[in-house]
């Protein structure tokens, strides 16, 4: 039997959902109710709702709550635009209901933080002090120590990474993990903001209180250059933003947005944790309001890849400035 075509009078097959845009007018007596494109369709929705849209607010009904209601998990992306949604936040509530149930970001979140809590005990309890006799200069003794300072930063982003292998659809539709051209523009607009901010708070907090004090980890990269300390300096400005992105934007803000809990509220509550997991009470402000920016690329496009690329820019020159240090 041959459907009748969707541009013909009542011409909508019953079963065959069609992916409409924001816009187009609905079959007499449909209400607004979330449509998905049918499985292994190419059709993407737009990234903005068009302007001007006079749709109203879908109405809850027995499929679920609307969007404006923001009460309970996202279901379904609405095929009509929400006129209480502002159009900076269309393209990421489109990826928060195209990716599955993150509800266990909050174990991921706690079971990766906890990792990293007792592996930097343990790295701790080892890390020499200065008056050890500890020679900095020495590379075979050097390398090794800078690299441990790093294994709890890898749990950060290995737990989130197989809670979303075995729970979920894997790290690219879970996170948006692989950037896209926007994520990077994004990433590296809010990356630069970040850096300024940072940079511009340090050099008030030394004005004010002084330099800040000298920690292990500081004691360790008095020596000379050589390829441990390059690669301490390219974790940290790679494998850092990554490992703790996955963590706090990815695992964390998923399972707060797949509760509905407001945007803002999530950037701040996120900020937060990532400023003191760093447990460096000193630079605490500083963390603060370069994971605002960092955040804010997250909630622009909903892709942790776009904080990633921000969180790299931000890391970039201090990470260049500590290998050309050195020595």
């Amino acid at each position: 039997m041959e459907h009748p075509r969707r541009d013909e009078p009542g011409g909508e097959p019953s079963g065959f959902p069609v992916a409409r845009l924001p816009g187009d007018p609905l079959p007499e007596g449909q209400g607004t109710t979330p449509q998905q494109p049918p499985a292994g369709s190419s059709h993407t929705l737009p990234q903005q709702p068009p302007a001007g849209s006079s749709h109203p607010p879908a109405a809850p009904d027995a499929d679920g709550p609307s969007w404006a209601t923001y009460s309970a998990p996202m279901r379904g992306a609405d095929d009509s635009a929400d006129p209480a949604l502002h159009p900076r936040f269309w393209e990421a509530q489109l990826e928060a209901a195209r990716r599955g149930s993150l509800a266990w970001g909050f174990a991921a979140f706690f079971v990766g933080y906890g990792a990293f809590y007792l592996a930097g005990q343990v790295v701790s309890a080892v890390m020499p002090s200065r008056e050890s006799g500890f020679d900095p200069a020495d590379p075979p003794a050097l390398g090794p120590l800078l690299l441990l300072v790093f294994v709890p930063n890898l749990l950060l982003g290995l737990v989130p990474a197989i809670f979303s292998w075995v729970r979920g659809n894997g790290v690219r539709a879970d996170f948006g993990i692989v950037p896209r051209l926007r994520d990077v523009k994004v990433g590296l607009a809010c990356g630069g903001v970040a850096l300024l901010l940072s940079f511009v708070l340090g050099l008030i907090m030394v004005a004010i209180n002084g330099q800040p004090p000298e920690t292990g980890i500081s004691r360790l990269m008095q020596g000379e250059k050589s390829v441990w300390l390059f690669l301490f300096a390219l974790f940290a400005f790679l494998g850092a933003p990554l490992t703790e992105e996955l963590l706090m934007r990815g695992a964390l803000w998923g399972a707060l947005e797949h509760y509905r809990v407001p945007r803002y509220a999530i950037l701040l509550l996120t900020t937060l944790i990532f400023a003191f997991i760093h447990q460096e009470v000193w630079r605490t402000p500083v963390l603060f309001v370069g994971g605002l920016a960092m955040g804010a690329a997250r909630m622009i496009t909903g892709r942790t890849g776009a904080s990633v690329i921000a969180h790299a820019t931000n890391n970039f020159l201090p990470a260049l400035l500590l290998f050309a240090a050195a020595g």
